[in-house]
């Protein structure tokens, strides 16, 4: 990534070292410590940062669940780290990869980074004034730029391939192993319990038709009782079977 390129590029089809000129990089370092001077403390130079974004896209608080206090000083020293790396470019690119990787969760778009851009070199050229040269004011927002296109080029790259290497962990250390085992023990119980109601509806039935046949066996009985007053030699009437079938009367 070259100083020479468009200040107003945002690159997002590679990431390499980005590289300014002994001067200009002595230039960018000097002003940027000079905007973060303007104010008593650190805490209120992240403050001013945070009000100055948020005010000119509200709509991106909405990225961000850390509270305010914290999530500006992490702009802070993020933008303070990278701009006082730039004298190492490698230094300064694994930087800018540490915090990509930090915020993958985070959908950062070109629109999104122009956005923070343009309200972070407003602010300064407030702040700073006729101190701010033309090569800081340069230098400053490539490096904005820089940060900003890396984010969204290790997002690009990187998501997928993490997202790969998570799912062969799983798979490496029995994970979805175990998850299939939970849901057959869960299958299997579920099964368990309907045939438990199946046994026990067959229970029922037996149940009924053991009561039906003691019912039956108790008819027969008693209609066997029956038949036994009819036939049996105790009884008074010594008529035989035809003749009181018959009515005909006893001799």
């Amino acid at each position: 990534y070259q100083s020479s390129s468009d200040a107003n590029e945002v690159n997002t089809k590679s990431f390499e070292a980005i590289q300014f000129p002994e001067d200009q990089v002595e230039q960018i370092q000097q002003c940027w410590q000079g905007f973060v001077n303007t104010f008593a403390t650190k805490e209120l130079a992240g403050e001013a940062i945070y009000s100055a974004l948020f005010e000119s896209a509200p709509s991106l608080q909405s990225l961000f669940k850390t509270p305010r206090g914290v999530m500006s000083m992490r702009f802070l020293n993020g933008i303070h780290q990278i701009i006082m790396a730039l004298g190492e470019p490698k230094a300064a690119k694994q930087l800018v990869e540490a915090l990509g990787f930090q915020h993958l969760d985070l959908e950062v778009t070109v629109p999104r980074v122009v956005i923070f851009r343009d309200a972070i070199m407003d602010l300064i050229m407030t702040e700073m004034g006729d101190k701010l040269t033309g090569k800081a004011n340069d230098g400053i927002k490539k490096t904005l730029n820089y940060a900003g296109g890396g984010y969204i080029f290790i997002r690009e790259t990187f998501s997928e391939r993490l997202k790969i290497l998570a799912t062969s962990w799983r798979t490496a250390s029995g994970q979805e192993a175990d998850e299939l085992a939970e849901l057959e023990a869960s299958t299997g119980s579920g099964q368990g319990e309907d045939k438990n109601e199946e046994e026990e509806e067959f229970e029922g039935g037996s149940a009924e038709m053991k009561a039906s046949e003691g019912r039956m066996s108790g008819e027969q009985i008693e209609l066997g009782m029956q038949q036994d007053d009819i036939t049996s030699p105790r009884s008074k009437d010594k008529r035989s079977m035809w003749d009181r079938l018959t009515g005909k009367k006893a001799k």
